[in-house]
């Protein structure tokens, strides 16, 4: 079980542990090519850098953000191993973000895979990834749609991490030297995403609604699709633009 005072501060990683413990560790999740067991790792993994580096900075001894092989580590625990792991992990970042709440201004920026983001940040992002990953396990259901529906969801997925999302999926496109992509992703009742790319690089942003919409589709759904995902159900999006999509997992740092 999740301990009270993580549960208080980061109250999304409970519906995750459900969904973990309801399948076995080397079943398939609909983010390609990884297990349930890679997605706990994969959490872990998370909740250590972030409290590392919120920690270094607290300490007045900055340091730069390790890659994904932080993770390897966890991948030599047993099952048990890596249950206590990921339970102190979240345990030690709850202690280090209401650490920095406590002594920071909450606009502090702070480096973090190389780009600043202010304090709050670190506790929202480790809201977020359970919240992403749940869904990887459990397909649609009423606890996946609701979380990513909530409103703070686009705004991290779009203000806090759309840079690099953005970035690591603009990679495959060959657009050549005078090439440009732009798409504009809707949600009735909502301001735009408008999401390009260029050979001098690609940029993410709210707009009000102007013009057709390449997607219209619901708020969770659109969250799903910043992050490199397709819902269960095609009926939930409506593409106006030409045709295309994320295939496979995108993850954010």
């Amino acid at each position: 079980m999740i301990p009270t005072k993580v549960d208080g501060t980061l109250p999304e990683p409970a519906p995750f542990v459900h969904a973990v413990q309801a399948r076995r560790p080397h079943d398939g999740t609909w983010c390609e090519a990884w297990t349930v067991r890679d997605v706990l790792i994969h959490q872990t993994g998370n909740a250590e850098e972030l409290a590392r580096v919120l920690q270094a900075f607290l300490d007045g001894s900055p340091v730069e953000t390790r890659g994904f092989a932080r993770e390897e580590p966890f991948r030599r625990l047993s099952d048990s191993e890596l249950w206590a792991t990921f339970l102190n992990r979240c345990e030690r970042l709850t202690e280090v973000a209401a650490a920095a709440a406590q002594d920071l201004s909450p606009d502090t920026e702070v480096r973090w895979t190389g780009r600043t983001v202010t304090v709050p940040f670190f506790a929202e992002h480790m809201r977020e990834e359970p919240i992403l990953h749940r869904w990887d396990l459990t397909g649609d259901d009423r606890t996946a749609v609701q979380a990513l529906d909530e409103p703070w969801m686009t705004e991290h997925s779009v203000v806090s991490a759309g840079r690099p999302l953005l970035a690591r999926g603009s990679t495959g496109l060959d657009l050549g030297p005078g090439g440009r992509f732009e798409g504009r992703l809707r949600t009735p009742g909502a301001d735009d995403i408008v999401v390009a790319a260029d050979a001098d690089g690609s940029s993410i942003r709210f707009a009000a609604p102007e013009g057709p919409a390449t997607i219209e589709s619901d708020a969770a759904t659109r969250v799903l699709l910043l992050w490199g995902r397709r819902p269960a159900d095609p009926a939930s999006l409506a593409q106006r633009g030409r045709p295309g999509g994320a295939a496979g997992c995108t993850n954010s740092p």
